[in-house]
């Protein structure tokens, strides 16, 4: 992928159109499953009742689950057979894989937010948090696939594995997918939401662009190798920025 720099340089690429649309496909997806898969779990609710009355019945509100979670499964193979064709073939970056300096960067962030660091670590094109709700919702998916695979077809999964996998299933399936509804709703949306480094939104996985701003603020390896910068230059411009809202914000 190419990053590009808009003309009056306030703004910055960085997502591709092909991302935005897996975004909003997944957001769809992750939605519906959330909808019929939580009615389910929990049908003894008034709000489950009225869904699944709504929706027409509990047989209907598991064929959307399960069609749902057909679509869920495609995106994920797509995805990660596009990311393994493009890292080997086009020689893209390996920018979710965890490294080294995300365990720095965090232990980085932990001084800086009791003020023993000037600035918040300097990180690349994800950082650690990012990489681990990444992580989380990548192998969470794989277990949502296998396990709603042998749920939905429970006499082709025993002829070839123990008759136990099916309860091991069904209690994987189901507390996974709570584990990942959490997630979402209290760490993604607050990180790209309510986080202070963000608020009101981080609008750029529905626009594509960011401000260079903030990709000096939260992404400066990214930015130096976007506009071909010494690092050590972003850096002092961060600190000089840092520098300035903090005697701008001081009292008088």
């Amino acid at each position: 992928m190419s990053y590009k720099v808009s003309s009056n340089g306030c703004k910055v690429r960085r997502f591709s159109t092909a991302r935005i649309i897996e975004h909003w496909a997944l957001i769809v997806t992750f939605t519906v499953l959330v909808i019929t898969g939580l009615s389910q779990k929990f049908y003894y609710l008034d709000i489950s009742r009225w869904i699944i009355l709504k929706l027409g019945g509990i047989d209907m509100v598991r064929l959307i689950h399960h069609y749902s979670g057909t679509a869920f499964a495609t995106l994920l193979a797509v995805h990660l057979i596009v990311a393994t064709l493009g890292i080997w073939f086009l020689k893209w970056q390996p920018s979710m894989v965890v490294t080294k300096k995300d365990f720095l960067d965090a232990a980085h962030n932990i001084r800086y937010y009791i003020g023993l660091e000037q600035t918040s670590a300097a990180c690349d094109r994800f950082d650690y948090k990012e990489k681990f709700a990444y992580w989380l919702v990548l192998t969470g998916g794989l277990i949502m696939t296998l396990t709603g695979l042998a749920l939905w077809f429970p006499t082709s999964t025993v002829k070839i594995m123990p008759g136990e996998i099916i309860p091991l299933a069904k209690a994987l399936h189901s507390n996974e997918a709570l584990l990942i509804f959490l997630l979402i709703t209290i760490w993604h949306i607050y990180d790209s939401i309510f986080s202070p480094d963000v608020f009101p939104l981080d609008a750029s996985i529905f626009t594509g662009y960011t401000t260079r701003e903030k990709m000096q603020r939260l992404h400066p390896i990214e930015l130096a190798r976007i506009e071909g910068k010494d690092l050590d230059e972003i850096l002092e411009m961060r600190i000089s920025a840092a520098d300035k809202i903090d005697s701008e914000g001081a009292p008088e």
